[in-house]
């Protein structure tokens, strides 16, 4: 049965263009002004949200994203409060698809059986768990497909062509395409390589491919929205925000439009970038970039 997640894609690829997928804390810098971050996000044209669930050992996240979800676990946030903030989410929003991202640790507390249970009653539509491999597909992947989930799982630059087959094999939703070897926030992608590795992990599978990692502004987004199905941007919305907080870290009256501005920014290269590439095979190019980057 097709899920949220795969109708937006496919209903993105009839429009000709590729998702914006947007991840925030949830939690930061507080459960209340993280909700309404969530819902602003939507308004300012994400097509999928990520959801991060806050834990104290974030292995593959740069700073920003560390520093976020230990705001968020000081402000309270725990899992459960997580599949909340989706609950009260999905009170307006019956469309949009939410997405977990994390880690192993706080679900295996939670239980992986009444986890899944409440996410899926909550309303999320998929996870990224990102230190659960292939080879422990039985602990979570295969029981949250059976729940109904997308598992969806990430490819890296070292991700070669024997190894893709066992990524890709349970994976559904779409395949995260981290654009470059190292943590969350770190330096921009190789724009020709990943477009590259594109080309290569669509000769394994039919999913959509999202990349991320690296993307800051509209400009990166447009670039890898050239190529992929899907541009992911979370580390850029994290520190957007925490330049709007006050001196204890707490949100203030520019927090919410700071990462919506930033998001709406964002959207308009994502939404532009194929037009571009079609008026430059056209010779049109240079008056279409004048108007965006204007």
């Amino acid at each position: 049965m097709a899920t949220r997640i795969d109708d937006r894609f496919a209903a993105l690829a009839a429009e000709g263009r590729a998702a914006l997928v947007t991840f925030v804390m949830a939690g930061d810098p507080d459960p209340e002004t993280s909700l309404d971050i969530v819902k602003a996000l939507l308004a300012a044209g994400a097509d999928v949200i990520e959801v991060g669930m806050p834990f104290t050992d974030p292995m593959a996240d740069g700073p920003a994203i560390q520093a976020a979800g230990l705001r968020a676990l000081k402000a309270g946030m725990t899992l459960k409060k997580t599949l909340k903030l989706v609950t009260d989410f999905r009170a307006g929003d019956n469309e949009t698809p939410i997405v977990l991202m994390g880690y192993y640790n706080p679900i295996y507390v939670y239980g992986v059986d009444r986890f899944l249970a409440d996410a899926t009653a909550a309303g999320v539509d998929g996870l990224i768990v990102v230190d659960l491999p292939p080879e422990e597909d039985q602990e979570l992947c295969i029981p949250a497909r059976d729940a109904g989930l997308n598992f969806i799982r990430l490819a890296t630059p070292t991700t070669n062509d024997r190894r893709l087959p066992k990524v890709l094999e349970n994976t559904s939703g779409f395949v995260y395409y981290v654009s470059l070897t190292g943590i969350t926030g770190a330096a921009l992608a190789d724009y020709a390589g990943v477009s590259e590795a594109v080309r290569r992990i669509k000769g394994h599978t039919g999913l959509p491919i999202a990349v991320g990692f690296g993307v800051k502004n509209a400009e990166n987004a447009a670039e890898i929205a050239r190529n992929a199905d899907g541009v992911v941007v979370g580390s850029a919305l994290v520190d957007a925000l925490k330049a709007s907080l006050g001196p204890a870290n707490e949100a203030t009256d520019r927090s919410v439009e700071a990462v919506a501005s930033l998001v709406s920014s964002i959207a308009a290269g994502v939404r532009g970038a194929r037009k571009a590439a079609a008026s430059a095979r056209s010779g049109g190019a240079f008056s279409w970039l004048t108007r965006l980057w204007a």
